[in-house]
């Protein structure tokens, strides 16, 4: 091995997910290892792992063939697994069904991972001092000017499909001080646009409440958060996933009118039928859904909102499933992310109810679905024809940018005429105004004004 040992990170999932990683990644730069876009050029091979779809999981188990091919040609190799399916193998499974693996740990334990190297590979000499929780671990960015901050880990709602609260524990709040603390040194590296992520972000309850300063309007806590990170002077767009509908109280209803908030909302419904929601474990009614998405039009009128959906359900009729294609229409979601329903073991719906949606149902359902949202996202995208709307920049190619706008729609745009290559490279992590020419259904085309 010549230099540095070098490794590589997988990552599948949610954004949280990519949030794990970025902090991951700045322990593994602090202990002396170099990052390798390369997996074949890598040491060290980390998956950082899913598991709210089988499918997820089954990638995973069909990646490591190729590390004793590796392994068999003489390369020195680590391979390890983290993420939510390290945070379901209680009993050690994993390292049985999947010999390939050296490590095994979930995610809060990733400040164990240089120790675990080095005593495999003592040659490698790495090493420093790691805190004990790795929340306090500041990630490494990778996108220009944007920065995923973690505000809560864990799940305390235990929806009967659901693995978050067997993979990552019960709900746990960062203080608001490391969380401001954190947003403040990304702003003082350039950073505009904050998306702050929990698995239920609105349940938020910071263990100091103390730290919100006396102006603060707002005594929900969640909303007393936005409001401090919209204080701050760098920060120009902040927005925040994944919500949950029985925590959109009126105070953080309010906070989506605050100047700095995206013109986007994602509130997962997941099933328009009552009777489904209930063996969900949803714990609301479409009634009270659709109260709640009444509010939050009243109080940010044109607002884009987003959905998840899952079809196929145990016990789904198509009378229900209709019921999900109508409460789609009443809300009029811009996006909606559809997913088939798949049992994961170990939750409650696998030992309460059969798996009884025959597979082509699903298909069937899943894309009655996605064709009324392809036609909602037509409609809407229309809308823009011959409008400007601000895009942030996230990344380019040539004089292309691409990026989203305000209702988190993709946006390209050819860079202003006269614009310079080399200018245009420094434009990731800015915001322009873009004239749309062409609104297609998943893409808003237009020119850089």
């Amino acid at each position: 091995m010549e230099g540095r040992p070098k490794y590589h990170i997988r990552t599948y999932g949610c954004q949280m997910n990519a949030n794990d990683s970025e902090r991951l990644g700045a322990i593994l730069d602090a202990v002396g290892m170099e990052k390798t876009d390369d997996e074949a050029a890598a040491n060290l091979v980390v998956f950082n792992t899913c598991s709210v779809r089988e499918h997820a999981e089954e990638r995973v188990y069909g990646n490591m063939k190729r590390f004793t091919e590796r392994r068999a040609a003489g390369d020195d190799l680590l391979v390890a697994l983290t993420g939510c399916m390290a945070g379901r193998d209680k009993n050690g499974e994993l390292k049985r069904r999947l010999p390939e693996l050296d490590f095994v740990f979930p995610t809060p334990r990733m400040v164990d991972l240089p120790r675990l190297i080095a005593q495999e590979r003592p040659a490698w000499s790495i090493g420093g001092d790691m805190p004990e929780d790795y929340l306090h671990v500041h990630p490494s960015r990778h996108a220009a000017g944007q920065a995923f901050v973690t505000i809560q880990t864990g799940c305390n709602h235990f929806c009967s499909y659901c693995v978050v609260p067997y993979a990552r524990g019960l709900e746990k709040n960062r203080p608001a001080s490391d969380i401001l603390n954190e947003v403040n040194l990304q702003a003082a590296n350039g950073v505009a646009d904050v998306v702050l992520l929990g698995q239920a972000v609105n349940a938020y309850a910071a263990p100091d409440p103390g730290t919100f300063s006396a102006a603060n309007p707002y005594q929900d806590h969640f909303a007393a958060l936005l409001w401090e990170v919209n204080q701050i002077p760098q920060i120009q767009r902040v927005h925040w996933t994944a919500a949950h509908p029985l925590k959109m109280s009126d105070q953080v209803i309010h906070a989506l009118t605050l100047p700095k908030q995206i013109n986007y909302l994602h509130l997962p419904a997941q099933s328009g039928s009552d009777e489904v929601l209930r063996r969900m474990n949803r714990k609301y009614n479409r009634t009270q859904f659709l109260d709640i998405i009444a509010k939050i039009k009243a109080s940010r009128p044109g607002i884009a909102l987003g959905t998840d959906l899952i079809v196929g359900f145990p016990g789904e009729t198509e009378k229900d499933h209709e019921d999900t294609l109508d409460l789609y229409r009443q809300c009029d979601f811009d996006i909606a992310y559809p997913a088939q329903y798949s049992p994961r073991p170990g939750t409650l719906s696998v030992r309460l109810f059969k798996d009884d949606v025959p597979a082509e149902t699903k298909k069937r359902r899943w894309q009655d679905v996605q064709g009324l949202m392809e036609q909602t996202a037509l409609r809407k995208n229309q809308a823009y024809m011959g409008k400007t709307t601000r895009m942030f920049v996230e990344k380019v190619s040539g004089k292309t940018l691409f990026g989203t706008n305000d209702e988190l729609k993709a946006v390209s745009a050819t860079a202003p005429a006269g614009m310079d290559v080399v200018t245009v490279e420094k434009l990731p992590g800015t915001f322009m105004d873009v004239k749309i020419v062409q609104p297609m259904t998943w893409l808003l085309q237009g020119e850089a004004v």
